[in-house]
């Protein structure tokens, strides 16, 4: 339909060459930034550029190894992204910058939504650690210090509100809990564990349980206190998503398959797999409406899912 190029480029043995966030589409605009930090707003029908923005230049962030990986986010009328470990707030409408947020040193996270207490805020994985900002004016609410580590994974929240953390590179989870008082926000660590040591994939909450990743292995872990109650399979470094109304993971590997898993603590349920791209994939899979979207750096691909039957 269309298609847009900034006159720059940026590569890495590892991921290749390219852009390595996922654009944000926003009512008519689709939002994206680059791996050398240029940040575009483009009209999501003809493709052509509304405003650019250098976020890089703006933050005073150097690229790192692996680019910039962030994946812009849109709260009300604001657009934030991170540059490494450093955000940046820019109206949506105009590209005009709202606030720049504290040096965060290097990352690969995204800055991440969260509901707390009933206070929306932004959750960002930074070198310090993590750390929560109101998204009006990047204000920090909150910080929590964790150990060195590249910082590649987004936080979870648990279904009481904690957050699940880790700084990837198959280190621990952390779980913490925030409360706000009087003396303003404060962060307490629950407990740490190794029952999901994630390298950089996600992991999901679903039913007191988490599921993420231990080597090529999915394992479930029980947040109450961290324990894990399995590790099994073959899916290499893959992404998964859950699929709550169902009790199934939406596992996408590392070689391209696309499997079905049960969400369940007991053990490793496995309903089916089939080959769907070809080559190293490390991205997440889409689920819109019955139609399951993956893709990596060689292909992409749609399938129906059927729906169960009433």
């Amino acid at each position: 339909m269309w298609r847009h190029k900034d006159a720059a480029r940026f590569y890495e043995s590892n991921g290749g060459a390219g852009p390595r966030g996922t654009p944000t589409l926003n009512n008519d605009r689709v939002y994206s930034l680059g791996a050398t930090g240029i940040l575009n707003a483009l009209d999501a029908t003809t493709g052509n550029v509304i405003w650019t923005r250098n976020a890089a230049a703006d933050t005073k962030a150097k690229t790192p190894g692996w680019g910039f990986s962030s994946s812009p986010l849109i709260i009300d009328n604001i657009v934030i992204v991170a540059t490494a470990g450093t955000m940046a707030a820019y109206d949506a409408k105009t590209g005009q910058p709202r606030w720049v947020g504290p040096n965060g040193g290097g990352g690969y996270s995204s800055p991440h939504q969260v509901t707390i207490n009933g206070v929306t805020q932004v959750v960002m994985m930074a070198d310090p650690g993590a750390v929560g900002v109101n998204p009006g004016d990047g204000k920090v609410l909150w910080q929590y210090s964790l150990p060195s580590g590249t910082r590649i994974t987004q936080p979870a929240v648990t279904e009481d509100g904690d957050l699940l953390l880790s700084v990837g590179d198959g280190n621990d989870v952390y779980r913490i809990g925030l409360s706000n008082g009087a003396d303003g926000w404060k962060a307490q660590e629950r407990w740490s564990s190794s029952g999901i040591n994630p390298f950089f994939n996600d992991l999901v909450v679903h039913k007191g349980y988490a599921y993420g990743f231990v080597g090529g292995e999915i394992a479930c872990m029980d947040l109450k206190d961290g324990s894990r109650k399995w590790s099994d399979g073959n899916y290499g470094h893959g992404q998964l998503v859950v699929l709550p109304d169902q009790d199934v993971l939406l596992v996408l590997t590392e070689s391209g398959d696309i499997a079905l898993v049960k969400a369940a603590a007991d053990k490793l349920t496995e309903f089916g797999r089939i080959p769907a791209i070809k080559g190293k994939t490390w991205n997440h899979p889409v689920l819109v409406g019955d139609v399951v979207l993956v893709r990596n750096g060689e292909e992409m691909a749609a399938f129906k899912l059927p729906l169960a039957s009433g």
